[in-house]
């Protein structure tokens, strides 16, 4: 019996192994898959930022049009980097994750098999006390019961002997999956970071390079309306129509303003749906163990 209880503690920590095993990396699967998608969707984001920077910068005077436009490009260099970062997460540490759902189901059906050997030895083990209390003369009942006990005996330890190997197979390959995964994340971190910053630097020196009181020679040039002198009575003797052309603006301009508190409360508005959208999208991540990365 004290063989039998020892193989119960062996068995629990072996069970306890696999059970923080499932719970951690379904954690970790959801936290990285999490991580991907949000991502991507910084990548998609910034490609809408690198369409709206090209059209603003068709938009306007030369200098300020070709820095924009060489900043563009060099963020459009970074979303390119950053989707490479993302198929890499999604292939070097979401997918092995996700492949240790079905390795924790064959160890605990290993486990489950010796518990079934282990309460075969137990019931032969509680057969046996029984014959000796009830009939301690029939030495033949009790002979066949100490065979049955030594045979599931046997049984058990060859069975514990297996669960051994399988367990240290699985704590081994554990361990250095656990490396690896989060070896490659850092790595693919890095890679994109260091990337990213040598892209983002010569962007900023582009953007720096840029000629403004250039831009503002021409943008004057343009703008500039040689009027001349005027006359003062020639300007009483005018008639109301500038007068009511300056009263029709004043008025227009007011009515903008009027309308520029209501466009901040529809843009406090979207704000507050997107925060909702991502809560929503954060709780749902955490109720799915093993999520789909959507690229």
């Amino acid at each position: 019996m004290n063989l039998v209880l020892s193989r119960d503690a062996q068995v629990k920590i072996m069970e306890n192994t696999v059970t923080n095993a499932e719970k951690y990396f379904g954690q970790f699967c959801t936290a990285m898959a999490s991580y991907t998608r949000k991502t991507a969707k910084l990548r998609d984001k910034a490609d809408m930022l690198v369409k709206q920077l090209i059209d603003f910068a068709n938009t306007e005077n030369p200098e300020l049009r070709t820095a924009l436009k060489n900043m563009g490009e060099e963020l459009a260099k970074v979303q390119d980097y950053r989707h490479a970062q993302v198929e890499r997460l999604e292939t070097k540490v979401v997918t092995p994750m996700k492949r240790y759902g079905s390795v924790i189901k064959e160890t605990r059906a290993e486990i489950k098999k010796f518990n079934s050997v282990r309460n075969k030895e137990i019931k032969e083990l509680e057969k046996l006390e029984r014959l000796r209390h009830r009939a301690p003369s029939d030495r033949q009942m009790i002979s066949q019961a100490e065979s049955n006990v030594q045979k599931a005996s046997v049984d058990a330890a060859r069975t514990t002997h297996q669960l051994e190997e399988v367990i240290d197979t699985f704590q081994q390959q554990k361990i250095k999956d656990v490396q690896k995964i989060f070896s490659d994340f850092l790595t693919v971190e890095m890679i994109f970071h260091a990337r990213a910053l040598e892209v983002y630097t010569s962007a900023f020196h582009r953007l720096q390079e840029c000629d403004l009181e250039k831009d503002m020679e021409d943008f004057r040039a343009k703008i500039h309306i040689d009027t001349g002198t005027q006359d003062a009575r020639s300007f009483r003797a005018t008639n109301l129509s500038s007068n009511a052309t300056w009263q029709a603006s004043n008025m227009s301009f007011q009515s903008t303003l009027q309308r520029q508190p209501q466009v901040q409360e529809d843009s406090e508005e979207d704000s507050e749906e997107e925060e909702e959208e991502e809560e929503e999208e954060i709780q749902q991540d955490l109720r799915s163990p093993y999520s789909r990365v959507r690229k």
